[in-house]
């Protein structure tokens, strides 16, 4: 499932303006952000984010973000995508700066597109 798509637009706050506008009938709404930096949009259960980004790494135009079910998923994948020819953008682990609970791998896909495998939820005990 996708959790999240992040793309880089050339003026935040006049592509806020539009998302929030164009989002309206659709019944998307601004559910966060930080001002000058970005802003997400629910999507019914995903997020659609926007944020200025001049192309240095880890930030790409395109960013994606898939949901999966376990850590072990989010390893397997960084390693998988790496044999299949992407480069490394930020090996398995956990990610508190995003949120308490957050681990995330990082790959560049083929054309240099930042694709991300992830999950929000407590470590398993034991």
């Amino acid at each position: 499932m996708i959790d999240h798509i992040t793309i880089a637009v050339g003026d935040l706050e006049k592509s806020k303006l539009f998302y929030e506008r164009a989002f309206e009938p659709l019944g998307y709404r601004l559910s966060f952000g930080k001002e000058g930096v970005f802003w997400a949009f629910d999507v019914g259960g995903s997020l659609f984010e926007i944020q200025h980004t001049d192309d240095k790494p880890p930030l790409t135009r395109l960013h994606v973000a898939f949901r999966v079910r376990s850590r072990a998923e989010v390893e397997a994948f960084y390693r998988a995508a790496l044999e299949a020819g992407a480069g490394d953008n930020g090996a398995p682990g956990p990610r508190p700066e995003y949120e308490e609970n957050y681990y995330a791998c990082f790959v560049l896909d083929p054309d240099g597109y930042n694709i991300e495998a992830m999950l929000n939820e407590p470590a398993p005990q034991g």
